[in-house]
């Protein structure tokens, strides 16, 4: 039986890289975001979970809708999918690790290797754009 598990992701861009997370324990990079909550809309489980990870303030009116993307969920069985739908906004603050994030990195094409299945195909379509160098 396949399940999708649904998230939302921001795409913060500078200079060629995307901002990026690890949470405590894990070895793999993570585009921030999260799990939609129920009866959540996509851009409140944005505003939500970004906050919640970085304690930034996504401006609500500036998010647009980057794309969305599935690929084999990373750390889970075979056949489960993740789902990421990805905007990009701009913000208020200075990204700060919090709740489960331990770091937040600036990402380059090189780094493909170290971020999920998911990520990694947003990386290629990041890098195919002139977007990610």
């Amino acid at each position: 039986m396949s399940r999708i598990i649904d998230k939302i992701a921001w795409i913060h861009l500078d200079n060629g890289k995307i901002l990026s997370t690890r949470s405590r324990g894990k070895n793999a990079y993570y585009i921030p975001g999260g799990k939609r909550e129920p009866g959540e809309t996509d851009l409140d489980t944005l505003i939500r979970e970004i906050d919640e990870e970085l304690s930034i303030t996504i401006i609500p009116a500036t998010a647009t809708h980057v794309g969305t993307y599935q690929a084999q969920a990373h750390g889970h069985a075979e056949g489960i999918t993740v789902q990421m739908t990805c905007y990009a906004a701009d913000h208020h603050g200075v990204p700060t690790p919090s709740s489960e994030i331990e770091e937040v990195t600036w990402l380059s094409y090189a780094d493909r290797d170290r971020v999920s299945p998911v990520d990694q195909i947003i990386f290629d379509h990041l890098h195919q754009t002139g977007q990610l160098h």
